[in-house]
């Protein structure tokens, strides 16, 4: 099979590229991003990078006509994104995906869309099912643009799909592990780990008694595949994760005890890190009843395994030094 990636050169990208050319399957990652994550697999016969944005419809189009299969993972991602720089997420996120359906409508290419979480917002009802309602916050909090970015981009999937194009959404739950974003920034396990491995104070927002549901990128994938390759995952939504709950006190703890890390915890308030165009979610839980009963995969990673597996790989890597 030959399948497209957008966004190919990051994180889940280079993790579903490597699953796929397991299988034996040609991949083509398209992405802006350096070689950093796909440097193990820039060499592979069935594996081509093309180094451009999917935003440009003349590069994308011939690059989906020869795909079968396209994943559409690229996007802008991170708290410190949302909060900065609000346009970029909105025009690349919603600008992005509808470039990505018309041509696979144009190619009749099966599509799977790469959603979060997010788009729940703070629906305080959980666990989320996929067809619950979605509770945000003012359009004023620059926090919630992500979500809503990613929201569009379901319903435009939902839109073509009416016009005869084949498509899936997977919705991420906090998917961790190797080659995870970069130190400090993104996600709160690379925020931490920077800090543990340079044996500063870990910086808990509010009590730390918030939690979240850590999905091992492994778990992830698998059901990534399963949504594109499964003829019953067609026209679904799925939320990828488990249902296993850890305050993010708890995980800071559990990182630097597995670090063996000086590290202390700090509490600082929300606003002291994104200032005021950021809202936390007390409680962000999957109902994973369709991952596992529709497209068979079960988060079967145990947060230590995952935990250790990740810390490991970032502890070859040295993190920046903080600018004074």
């Amino acid at each position: 099979m030959r399948v497209l990636i957008t966004g190919g050169a990051g994180f889940l990208g280079s993790h579903l590229a490597e699953a796929f050319l397991e299988r034996g399957d040609q991949v083509t990652a398209m992405d802006i991003a350096g070689t950093e994550k796909i440097d193990h697999i820039l060499e592979e016969p069935n594996f081509a990078y093309v180094q451009q944005s999917f935003m440009d419809d003349a590069v994308l189009e011939p690059l989906v006509a020869d795909a079968e299969l396209v994943y559409h993972l690229g996007a802008v991602v991170g708290v410190e994104h949302y909060v900065t720089d609000p346009f970029k997420v909105l025009d690349v996120n919603v600008n992005g995906i509808q470039s990505v359906l018309r041509c696979a409508l144009a190619h009749e290419r099966r599509v799977v869309f790469s959603s979060t979480s997010e788009v729940y917002g703070r629906n305080p009802k959980v666990p989320f099912h996929e067809d619950d309602e979605r509770v945000l916050g003012s359009t004023r909090i620059d926090r919630w643009c992500y979500s809503t970015s990613k929201a569009v981009g379901e319903h435009f999937c939902f839109a073509f799909r009416k016009r005869g194009l084949p498509v899936s959404i997977v919705r991420y739950f906090n998917v961790y592990g190797p080659r995870l974003d970069t130190f400090d920034a993104g996600r709160v396990l690379t925020i931490f780990i920077g800090q543990i491995l340079r044996g500063e104070d870990v910086t808990v927002i509010g009590d730390g008694a918030q939690t979240r549901c850590f999905t091992y990128v492994d778990d992830a994938i698998r059901a990534t595949m399963a949504a594109g390759l499964l003829p019953e995952a067609e026209g679904g939504v799925f939320n990828i994760g488990t249902d296993r709950e850890t305050s993010i006190l708890e995980f800071a703890e559990l990182m630097i005890e597995l670090a063996g890390s000086p590290s202390k915890i700090r509490f600082v308030t929300e606003k002291s890190v994104y200032g005021d165009s950021y809202e936390d979610v007390p409680r962000r839980v999957p109902d994973a009843g369709r991952m596992r009963d529709i497209l068979g995969v079960h988060a079967e990673t145990d947060l230590r395994e995952g935990l250790l597996s990740t810390i490991e790989w970032f502890s070859k890597r040295v993190p920046p030094a903080r600018s004074s």
